[in-house]
């Protein structure tokens, strides 16, 4: 009996450490980017004069960045909720033929290696003038955000009792009706789920933005990072606030919607 607090303060302890450990890049980011320019492993541990001239460098070269990271991310979002909705309520509520062939097809669109695919729409991008514009970033990020939309989305449909449908549709409502005014409602938690990580796959994009831009005029924040990089920069600070205001976006959704992301992700797994 005198071993379990003992065995709950190790726990505790490891605990802390881990989570130190995980964060200490964090922390080793935000310091930097308070520092002078310079080589960031002479930066100290602490800033005491907190310096924001890599801020000021990094809102002058990236905003532009920053702004078309923000397009092309909401763009992904409505692209993937607007297809991958309707998508998951077919799904789930038709008796289609084939159905599961279809969800497997899905699933298996997840396991293709991004660079095939850079590979494989930078031909037809070629082909149809998409090359170098924010419509085709968006296209492009949306190839992760509809699958995993459609895959969670139907999990989640599943769960809705059939009568409240049934009721629905007694009343006149068509099937858009339905799915715009009962279900979406019904599982926001899972749709904000959608939408956070289809935002989250087009914010970190870098593959795509990397092949499909090949002349700068769209580069998203992931390439303005890229482009700070070099053997002989001296600008560290300037990367390190730029990474620090490209993860502050990401960081406030999944604080905000974190309640709502973890029972988004389990909303399906119980039936």
């Amino acid at each position: 009996m005198k071993r379990a607090p003992a065995r709950g303060l190790l726990s505790t302890v490891a605990g802390i450490v881990l989570i130190a450990l995980m964060l200490f890049p964090v922390y080793w980011m935000v310091n930097v980017s308070l520092q002078p320019a310079g080589n960031a492993l002479r930066a100290g541990w602490f800033p005491r004069q907190p310096y924001l001239g890599g801020y000021a460098t990094a809102l002058r070269d990236q905003s532009g960045a920053l702004a078309t990271s923000l397009v092309v991310a909401l763009g992904s979002v409505g692209l993937s909720l607007g297809l991958g909705a309707p998508a998951a309520y077919a799904l789930a509520r038709f008796p289609l033929r084939g159905s599961t062939v279809v969800l497997f097809g899905v699933l298996v669109t997840q396991m293709v290696p991004g660079i095939v695919v850079a590979n494989a729409l930078y031909g037809a991008y070629a082909e149809l003038g998409l090359l170098n514009s924010r419509l085709g970033l968006v296209l492009a990020d949306s190839t992760a955000g509809v699958p995993f939309t459609i895959v969670l989305l139907r999990a989640s449909l599943r769960g809705i009792p059939q009568e409240i449908l049934e009721a629905a549709r007694v009343d006149g409502a068509g099937h858009l009706r339905v799915l715009w005014s009962v279900v979406l409602p019904v599982s926001r938690n899972a749709v904000i789920t959608a939408g956070l990580f289809a935002f989250l796959f087009a914010w970190s994009d870098f593959l795509f933005a990397l092949t499909l831009d090949t002349t700068g005029t769209v580069r998203p924040v992931t390439l303005g990072i890229y482009e700070y990089l070099g053997a002989h920069t001296n600008q560290w600070n300037a990367v390190m606030a730029t990474a620090v205001l490209a993860s502050v976006p990401a960081a406030a959704l999944l604080v905000v919607a974190q309640r709502r992301v973890a029972t988004g992700l389990t909303g399906g797994a119980v039936r």
